[in-house]
């Protein structure tokens, strides 16, 4: 089972004007909107995914992680190899 959070782009131009690329009309009628970079909203999907799949055993192990290590090395620490994150990308 794989899980999706849906997302658009919010692009910038050389103004800073903000534009909403929404092809798929998922927002059409919100009103604010919260922008995350592309490689962590796609860690954050795979981190639900792997929760998903996971027994949680080995979440218990990882013990306290510092506020200052990225979330992007979540995968690793919980024994994912690249093989495993490709899989896991697949189901998108």
């Amino acid at each position: 089972m794989a899980y999706k959070i849906d997302n658009a782009i919010v692009k910038k131009d050389r103004t800073g004007k903000l534009t909403l690329i929404d092809p798929e009309g998922h927002f059409q009628d919100e009103d604010a909107f919260i922008a995350i970079k592309s490689d962590d909203l796609i860690t954050i999907q795979l981190l639900i995914n792997s929760i998903l799949n996971n027994d949680f055993k080995s979440w218990r192990e990882l013990g306290v992680i510092p506020d200052s290590e990225p979330v992007k090395t979540l995968l690793p620490r919980l024994g994912y190899s690249r093989e495993d994150i490709a899989k896991l990308l697949k189901g998108f």
